[in-house]
C-alpha cells in the first residue's frame, strides 16, 4: 500500500510542476520536476515550449528510474477555425510513436 501512495504523490508532483511553468519568453514556457516512486526509484523530467502567431511547439524529456529516456516533440497549429496536430514520441528503445489530427470548431 504504502508503494501506491508513494506513486501517486509522484505522479502529482509532476502534475504541480507542469501545471506551475514558468515563463521562458514572451509567448514560451519551462518546466521540470522530479520525485521518488515506489522502492525509492528516482524520476525526472523537463519541457520547453513557445507559441505564435497561432502556433505552438512543445519538446518533454522524461527519464525514469532505470535512466530509461522517452522524449516527446509536439506542435500544433489553428487558422481559420480548423486546428492541425502532430506529436512524436520516442521511448528509451528507440521506438518511435507519431500522431496527427485535426478538428474544426463551427
Amino acid at each position: 500500500m504504502k508503494g501506491n501512495l508513494t506513486l501517486v504523490l509522484g505522479a502529482g508532483a509532476l502534475a504541480a510542476f507542469a501545471l506551475a511553468a514558468t515563463p521562458a519568453s514572451a509567448g514560451g514556457w519551462s518546466r521540470s520536476g522530479d520525485g521518488v516512486g515506489p522502492y525509492g526509484r528516482t524520476w525526472s523530467s523537463s519541457g520547453s515550449g513557445y507559441c505564435a502567431g497561432g502556433s505552438c511547439t512543445s519538446n518533454q524529456v522524461f527519464v525514469g528510474p532505470n535512466r530509461g529516456v522517452t522524449s516527446r516533440s509536439g506542435s500544433m497549429s489553428c487558422y481559420g477555425g480548423t486546428c492541425n496536430h502532430s506529436a512524436t514520441v520516442t521511448g528509451p528503445r528507440g521506438g518511435t510513436r507519431t500522431r496527427n489530427s485535426s478538428w474544426t470548431s463551427y
